[in-house]
């Protein structure tokens, strides 16, 4: 069975890094950026770099056949102890099937890594046989509750820390795209310059998010009932629709009210229990949701949560022949919410 579990790859990782390699790995899935990541590090730790030129190969699924990646499996390593394989755009190689013969009996001295990307392989009879005499990993996008955890815990790794609000403007100006996220993180570790800690200040100067008028801030003037900052924030998102696109601003009121939600059903309404209830990494987000329970009742959190998904499918194109703009959209569903 793939292996897709949340964090599996630091022990494919770990393992690698002990020189505890597999004949084969095959690393899919729609999430780029732990593909490349394993993918790295086995380049790193397979080879010394005196034995790369003689016995490291990496092609590429649309300018190979599968048996000429077989042949190179199958070759002996010169003058080290293994040789390495790597296909990369691997969906794109045709005849995948054939490779159960390669499996039957794989070279112990080659490691052969495929990077398929942008889906995952369907033949469950390979998929066996590949897991059976190697690692099959499957790469998944995270979902918008990961990716705080994702950003501290990469942080930390770096040897720095990163205030709340600044993993939320990161998690809302960039998504999911891991790439890009550890990107950004990376420039940000550079700059710091002897500081440890990544502050929205640096961010808003160092890539372009404003630390005042981003979805963080948002959320926050719904939870306290501001009025004249909704109006604000949504008048700078109107002047900069692209940085600022309305699906994301719709992703994280539904988040955080459908969570709401939940609270009206639990008897612990302590600080502490919350965040376990809601999976939080902190208590200040816990004092959110405490604050908002006290400007919205649970029947207007569930009229909130109708008026998101109404105007969530206005926004693409549903019951919206006038064609108005997601300015317009957002200031109509900010009335309802507030008033």
């Amino acid at each position: 069975m793939a292996k897709k579990e949340q964090n599996v790859h630091l022990q494919i990782i770990s393992d690698i890094r002990k020189k505890n390699f597999k004949p084969v790995y095959f690393l899919m899935g729609d999430e780029p950026y732990y593909i490349d990541l394993i993918t790295d590090t086995i380049i790193d730790n397979a080879l010394d770099d005196a034995d790369r030129d003689f016995n490291q190969t990496i092609v590429y699924g649309a300018d190979v056949e599968i048996s000429t990646v077989i042949n190179a499996a199958k070759r002996y390593p010169m003058m080290a102890s293994r040789q390495l394989v790597i296909v990369k755009e691997a969906q794109m190689l045709k005849g995948l099937d054939d490779l159960q013969f390669y499996l039957q009996k794989p070279l112990t001295s080659t490691v052969l890594v495929f990077n398929y990307k942008n889906g995952s392989l369907k033949n469950k009879k390979l998929l066996a046989e590949l897991n059976s005499v190697g690692i099959v990993y499957e790469s998944k996008k995270l979902y918008d509750y990961q990716l705080p955890p994702f950003i501290n815990s990469y942080v930390t790794e770096k040897g720095f820390t990163i205030e709340q609000k600044a993993i939320a403007m990161l998690g809302d100006a960039i998504g999911n795209d891991l790439s890009r996220l550890t990107g950004e993180l990376d420039k940000l570790s550079i700059i710091l310059q002897g500081n440890t800690r990544i502050t929205a200040a640096l961010i808003e100067h160092n890539i372009g998010i404003s630390k005042d008028f981003n979805n963080f801030e948002l959320l926050n003037a719904f939870i306290t009932k501001n009025i004249y900052k909704v109006n604000q924030i949504i008048a700078y998102f109107e002047k900069n629709p692209k940085s600022n696109p309305l699906i994301v601003t719709i992703s994280v009121l539904f988040n955080f009210y459908a969570n709401l939600m939940l609270l009206y059903f639990i008897q612990d309404k302590s600080e502490s229990n919350i965040m376990a209830e809601l999976k939080l990494r902190n208590i200040f987000q816990a004092r959110d949701y405490l604050a908002a329970m006290q400007n919205y009742n649970a029947y207007k959190c569930m009229d909130i949560i109708s008026y998101i998904r109404e105007y969530d499918a206005r926004s693409k194109g549903v019951e919206n022949a006038s064609g108005t703009t997601e300015a317009s959209l957002l200031k109509e569903l900010a009335y309802k919410i507030l008033h």
